[in-house]
Order: structure tokens, then sequence, then C-alpha cells
């Protein structure tokens, strides 16, 4: 399952990894990466398993899979054919959610103090290869927040001040907590792939075709108002294939599966 997990929330947590499992939020109970390249990345555990993983809250440098021994060091080069990076490429090049779940083996900040816990759902906004700390090449892949997922809670406490400042409020003690409900459009991620195919991921108003490792890129844009009146409707007839920005596009989109 791509996307949210019914009756789960952002910030649920979990005792183990067997109860993520059960609920559906990370269903394998090792590997890091759920998912294939061909449905996308289901979700990723941030749990301190590679050196070079970087936590910033609503943003996370995530280390891909591979190249390690038994004692997590990096001993040979990662590759984009491990089906979990691929994963991460497809769920970048279609622009599909992935789910967080922290571990509390990490050493970030932002990880739970005990057990496991769900953090919501983040897009992977761009990916590349470089040399990690262990001297091996190494795939990373930054992943940023939505913006309705709520930002995880650091567990390191600011410095406080040496001496009191009379000019700063003494605050709350006991905050006040608030239920708040938000609304998005949901996408018909199929509809997407589905235009992208007919098309072979190439432009419909100049041909370019975007190649990058792992794949090829290119958007699903809407050629109808998302606005009123028609709501953002989203079907084959109202999108079209773009590789260069989703703004650009206005042919329609073909009856049938020929490129034109």
């Amino acid at each position: 399952m791509i996307g949210d997990v019914p009756n789960v929330e952002s910030g649920q947590e979990f005792s183990t990894r067997r109860l993520a499992h059960e609920a559906g939020v990370h269903r394998p109970l090792q590997a890091g990466i759920c998912g294939t390249k061909r449905t996308g990345a289901e979700s990723i555990v941030v749990s301190g398993g590679y050196k070079d993983d970087e936590d910033y809250g609503d943003v996370i440098v995530y280390t891909g899979h591979g190249g390690q021994d038994g004692a997590g060091n990096q001993v040979s080069d990662q590759s984009l054919d491990d089906s979990g990076n691929a994963a991460l490429v497809t769920s970048y090049l279609e622009g599909l959610p992935v789910r967080v779940l922290r571990g509390y083996q990490s050493d970030s900040p932002y990880a739970p103090e005990a057990g496991y816990r769900y953090d919501g759902l983040y897009r992977v906004t761009r990916y590349g290869s470089k040399l990690g700390i262990d001297g091996f090449l190494i795939w990373q892949f930054r992943l940023e927040a939505y913006e309705d997922t709520p930002t995880p809670c650091s567990n390191q406490q600011p410095e406080l001040p040496t001496a009191p400042d009379a000019s700063v409020v003494p605050g709350n003690e006991t905050p006040e907590r608030v239920t708040s409900t938000v609304q998005r459009i949901v996408r018909s991620s199929a509809v997407k792939r589905q235009v992208k195919a007919w098309h072979e991921n190439r432009c419909q108003i100049c041909n370019v075709r975007i190649e990058v490792p792992g794949g090829s890129y290119s958007e699903g844009a809407h050629i109808r108002a998302l606005g009123s009146p028609t709501t953002g409707r989203t079907s084959p007839a109202t999108s079209c294939a773009c590789a260069l920005t989703a703004t650009s596009c206005s042919t329609p989109a073909p009856s049938s599966s020929k490129t034109t």
C-alpha cells in the first residue's frame, strides 16, 4: 500500500517492529526499505543502520541499501539495481509518497526514546551517489515531509541561558492541546502512471525525454483547472505527460494509448 495506512496517525508509536508490521506501516521485519522498482517504496525505517544518514526532522538524507558487513561497515559499493534503492528511485520518478518510521537505535535527535514511531508521509525530492564515510560508493535519497506532515519533536533540548532575561516570556508549563483536521486532495497515481506510460515519459509539447540514473523522468500535469468548476478531477482525459514543468503543457491527452 502506497500512502496513508487506515487508522494510523502520524506520531503513533510501536514498541516493536512486529507491531509496525501488523499495523501495515512497514511490512519487513528487518529490511529498512519496503518496495520494489515496479511499485515504488512503500516505507522506510530510519534506525541508524547507515553512518551517512542525516536527519533534520522534516528533511531526511537517507542512505540506500547494500554493501555492508555484519558490523555495519560499508565494504563495497551500493547499486541502484538493489530492489530497495530502485524502489526509492521509482518513488522519485513517479512522485509517490513514502511512509517514514523512526527507530530508537538512531542517534538522530528526532528518534523516539524507545521502540518505533510512525512520522507520516515524505516525498523523495532528489537522489545521487557519493563516496561514503567508509570510502565506498553509496546512493542517498533526500526525503522531505509533506506540508501536512507534523514535524517530529526533538529529544535534544536547547541550552538554557546562564542568567535569566527579564524580557523573556515565561511560557506555559501545561500547554493546551487541540485537535485539528487537515483536508488534501488525493490524486490518482494510477492515472498518472498510465498517462506517463502512454507517452513513454516524453513531453507532449517538445518530445523531450529526460534520462536519469535508474529510469526516465516526467511529470503528470493537469490540463484542466484544479479549482472550480472541475475541482481537480483526475482522469486520463484531464492529464498530460510533461518532461519539463507541470505548468507548461496545454495539449490534451489522447483518447488511445498512441503517442501524439
